[in-house]
């Protein structure tokens, strides 16, 4: 069967029938990927028949019947306006993500440090938005950075992105006026109520395993010795982590501790500045 209407309406019969949230959304993606086209574009460019993308098309919603995440079958993902690759070894890009930029692009910066990096979505957006500024990225994968570095190369940041294999703060040297991370934070309790789709994504990515907790206890034990005085930390959290990740900054010795809440109204980022008047470390026992 090749004409485009009707296995159009077919895959949205079988995307619902498998579970997958809003399938009338991703069978019109599916169909806009297979064709090379926009997905808004759909309506007016969708051809009469589909020819010899049938079996593509047939083969994306089978993918997608299985619970892989749309963003695996596609290879990218939209985030703050820009196409990110997108592969099972890195996190899919979020929109709830998208607050911790909207924060760090709050006050100037010269040089950033992203702390599991992943596709680079948070390092280059950041970059992108400021082209006076320099960062560099650190991942424990090495697949995650391969796909960061084509990300990087896509948006021409090549100059002034470094990516780093490293354990946290283990391969870094110097100090930023700016550290961000989304790392894993997902508890271990949590885990299992997770959907088909996010249990695909890289479990180091998701959960470090226990009260979801242990990464904010290694960025906060660390990140004074690699700010600048007056150096702003931001991380993404989950939204009932806010009064914990804050305490954990704060008993570091950082200052300016507050939670800020993401487009839902539900609390998405904490922030803190390493003391002004610091000397080569802030408190990082």
């Amino acid at each position: 069967m090749s004409d485009a209407r009707r296995a159009l309406a077919l895959a949205g019969q079988r995307l619902a029938e498998a579970g997958v949230p809003d399938p009338g959304r991703d069978a019109r993606r599916l169909l806009a990927h297979v064709l090379g086209i926009a997905a808004e574009r759909l309506s007016v460019e969708m051809p009469a028949d589909l020819g010899d993308r049938a079996a593509a098309f047939d083969a994306a919603v089978t993918r997608r019947v299985a619970r892989e995440p749309l963003s695996h079958i596609t290879g990218s993902r939209l985030f703050w306006g820009r196409s990110f690759a997108v592969t099972a070894d890195v996190l899919d890009p979020r929109p709830e993500t998208e607050a911790l930029v909207a924060h760090a692009l709050e006050a100037p910066f010269a040089r950033v440090l992203d702390l599991g990096t992943g596709s680079g979505c948070l390092l280059l957006t950041l970059l992108a938005e400021r082209p006076q500024a320099r960062g560099q990225g650190v991942d424990l994968s090495p697949a995650a950075l391969a796909v960061a570095g084509r990300n990087r190369a896509a948006l021409g940041l090549e100059d002034r992105a470094e990516l780093t294999v490293s354990d946290w703060f283990g391969a870094v040297s110097g100090r930023f006026d700016l550290i961000v991370s989304n790392p894993p934070y997902i508890t271990e309790a949590e885990m299992a109520g997770l959907s088909p789709e996010v249990l695909r994504e890289p479990a180091m990515a998701l959960s470090p395993g226990g009260d979801g907790l242990d990464s904010y206890r290694v960025i906060a034990a660390q990140a004074g010795a690699h700010l600048l005085p007056g150096g702003r930390l931001a991380v993404e959290i989950g939204w009932r982590q806010g009064a914990a990740v804050a305490a954990l900054f704060a008993a570091a010795g950082l200052e300016q501790v507050a939670i800020h809440p993401d487009m839902d109204g539900r609390d998405r980022v904490v922030a803190a500045r390493a003391p002004r008047g610091a000397g080569k470390d802030a408190k990082s026992a």
